[in-house]
C-alpha cells in the first residue's frame, strides 16, 4: 500500500480567483475505502465547471479544504474490500473522484473507474470524462437526436464540443460546428464536422442558415447560452431543441420565439445522470466508440501541476477553445 508514501496535490482553502488554487507538496496519499479505488495519476482534465466550483458561483459547494479535478487517467495502485472488477496495474480512467483529481494519486468510488483501451493514452484517457458524458447526454437523453437530422455544436472546438461532433458524426447526423478561430475550425472539420463557421464573424448565422437551405437545424448543442440564446431560437426547424451545456450569465429572449415552430429550451447538468441506468448506456455507446476507432479525444493546451491556476485563467478567457485542456502529473 503506498498509504505512508506523500503527494503533490493542489488544495483549494476559500473561493476566489485562480490564485486561491495552492501547490501542497507533502499531503498524505489516500486510502481506498470499501469499494473504492486508488489511482496514480498520470493525467487529469480540467473542465470549466471546476472553476465555476472555485469561484464560489456554481450551485453545489464543496467543503474545505477540497482538491478540485472528475476526469483523471493512470494506473490503479490499490483496491479497497468489495472491488472485483479491477486490480493493481489496471490502465483506468473515472468519470468522478473522492479525493480530487489535481494530484499524485486520487481515490474513486469503483462505478466512476473505467479500463481505459490500449488505443488510446493517458493524455485522451482524461479528456473521456465530463466531455465525452456531457455531449453524449445532450445528445442521446435530452435531445433524442435521431441520424438524418442536423446538430449546430454552437462552440464545438472544445472538449465537449469535439467529443460532440465525433458521437454526432458516429450517430448519422450532418453536424455543423461553430469555433472563433481558423485552428480551431480545422479541429472541428477533422473531429466530424461537416462544415465549420467563425462564430466572430459578423454574418456566420446567415451563412449557417444557408448551409440548411434555410431550413434551419433540428438540434443545438449550446456551450454559451448567455451569448448565443436568442440567436439559436432564430436558427431552429420547425420541432428543434437547444440543449443548454454551458452558460455564464443572464440573456434576454422573446418566448414567441418557441411559439411558431414549437420549439424547446432544454437545460442539462451531467451532475443529474441517474447513476446507473444512464451511465452505464453512455459508458456502453463511448466504449463502442473506443473499439470502433471514432471515439479519439484532441488534446488540446497542456499544463504542469504548479501552472493550474494559468490553465484555470485559459480556459474562462483563450480567444477559442482547441481541443481538451489537460494537467500532466
Amino acid at each position: 500500500m503506498a498509504t505512508s508514501k506523500l503527494m503533490r496535490a493542489i488544495r483549494v482553502s476559500e473561493f476566489g480567483a485562480p490564485s486561491v488554487l495552492k501547490l501542497c507538496t507533502d499531503l498524505p496519499v489516500p486510502s481506498p475505502g470499501q469499494k473504492q479505488v486508488l489511482i496514480r495519476v498520470h493525467v487529469c482534465g480540467v473542465n470549466p465547471v471546476e472553476t465555476y466550483i472555485r469561484s464560489g458561483s456554481y450551485p453545489r459547494k464543496p467543503s474545505f479544504p477540497y482538491t478540485p479535478g472528475s476526469d483523471v487517467s493512470g494506473m490503479v495502485e490499490a483496491v479497497g474490500e468489495g472491488v472485483h472488477l479491477l486490480q493493481a496495474g489496471d490502465r483506468v480512467f473515472t468519470t468522478g473522484t473522492v479525493t480530487g483529481g489535481y494530484a499524485e494519486y486520487t481515490v474513486a468510488s469503483e462505478d466512476t473507474v473505467h479500463k481505459l483501451p490500449d488505443s488510446l493514452d493517458y493524455k485522451q484517457g482524461a479528456a473521456i470524462g465530463i466531455p465525452y458524458f456531457t455531449a453524449y447526454r445532450a445528445l442521446v437523453h435530452k435531445a433524442h437526436a435521431k441520424a438524418g437530422e442536423t446538430v449546430l455544436i454552437h462552440g464545438a472546438s472544445g472538449g465537449v464540443g469535439i467529443a460532440a461532433c465525433q458521437i454526432a458524426r458516429a450517430y448519422g447526423l450532418k453536424v455543423l460546428g461553430t469555433a472563433g478561430t481558423s485552428e480551431g475550425m480545422k479541429l472541428v472539420l477533422s473531429n466530424g464536422a461537416h462544415l465549420a463557421f467563425n462564430h466572430r464573424e459578423q454574418d456566420y448565422l446567415d451563412k449557417i442558415k444557408d448551409a440548411t437551405s434555410g431550413q434551419g437545424v433540428n438540434v443545438i448543442i449550446e456551450m454559451l447560452s448567455n451569448v448565443n440564446l436568442s440567436n439559436d431560437l432564430q436558427l431552429l426547424d420547425f420541432g428543434g431543441r437547444v440543449i443548454i451545456v454551458g452558460s455564464r450569465g443572464s440573456i434576454e429572449i422573446n418566448p414567441r420565439d418557441t411559439m411558431m415552430k414549437e420549439t424547446s429550451i432544454i437545460g442539462m447538468s451531467l451532475y443529474n445522470a441517474t447513476k446507473k441506468e444512464e451511465t452505464s448506456q453512455c459508458a456502453a455507446a463511448l466504449f463502442a466508440g473506443m473499439e470502433a476507432g471514432w471515439l479519439k479525444p484532441a488534446i488540446g493546451p497542456q499544463y504542469t501541476l504548479d501552472k493550474v491556476a494559468q490553465a484555470h485563467e485559459d480556459i474562462i478567457n483563450s480567444p477559442g477553445a482547441s481541443g481538451k485542456m489537460i494537467l500532466i502529473m
